[in-house]
């Protein structure tokens, strides 16, 4: 009997190439990530005005993460936004959303400081980048110039809600003709003519408003001017 020989069967598994994907590049991937349980949040609480607005302001979230996250070891850059802050706070509120999306992108949880929060005496004695520095930053990063979202001041209108957090802690002083918006601690944070006095003193008592709604003789591009520099200053923020 002639003997058959038999080649042994081997199963030869196809393993696909293992693809090493970068920090930058995994930390870019964020930009495309998209959160409408977060536009929608915003609408309702009065954050923005459309959807339109709300994914602006929700891209330059990204943008600054990124940004940051990229930099930390050189530059540590603040928040220059209320606006974007404010969105950003809103979006850590989605606990397990935020912490997937900072996981995916970034590997670990990216913690956030308000950016109206107190300084320390450390942080305040540091260097802080200009928004100029960041924005020469930004656009060699993005390839674009900043948009006006990060301009506060510039999303002021007579129909805008702005948002006073300090209401009733605020007081007024008259001297030469000169009206001094005082914090709690009695220090001047802005002055204006008097003629602007009883739209000083709305401004101080309310919590939230329309800027068509402040008092006196000004006409509406002269309270859009007031709140404008107010919101530039930090004294107010831009609601919806």
């Amino acid at each position: 009997m002639t003997s058959m020989q038999f080649e042994p069967t081997v199963q030869v598994e196809q393993f696909e190439p293992t693809v090493q994907v970068e920090p930058a590049d995994r930390a870019f991937g964020a930009l495309t990530y998209e959160a409408p349980f977060l536009i929608e949040k915003l609408l309702k609480e009065h954050v923005v005005e459309t959807p339109e607005e709300g994914e602006a302001l929700f891209s330059e979230v990204k943008r600054f993460i990124v940004m940051a996250q990229m930099d930390r070891s050189a530059t540590t850059w603040p928040m220059y936004s209320l606006r974007v802050d404010e969105v950003w706070h809103q979006f850590i509120l989605f606990t397990l959303e935020y912490t997937r999306f900072s996981k995916r992108f970034f590997g670990r949880y990216i913690h956030h400081s308000p950016g109206n929060a107190p300084e320390s005496k450390s942080k305040a004695s540091a260097d802080v980048p200009s928004f100029d520095v960041f924005r020469h930053r930004y656009e060699e990063l993005f390839g674009g110039p900043v948009p006006d979202v990060w301009y506060d001041a510039k999303s002021v209108t007579a129909q805008r809600r702005v948002l006073n957090d300090r209401a009733g802690a605020l007081t007024l002083r008259t001297c030469d003709g000169m009206v001094d918006l005082l914090n709690a601690a009695g220090e001047v944070l802005f002055s204006v003519n008097e003629v602007a006095r009883d739209a000083l003193g709305f401004v101080a008592l309310r919590g939230a408003f329309y800027v068509r709604d402040l008092p006196g003789e000004l006409s509406d591009e002269e309270k859009v001017d007031l709140i404008a520099t107010l919101v530039e200053n930090k004294v107010l923020r831009v609601g919806a």
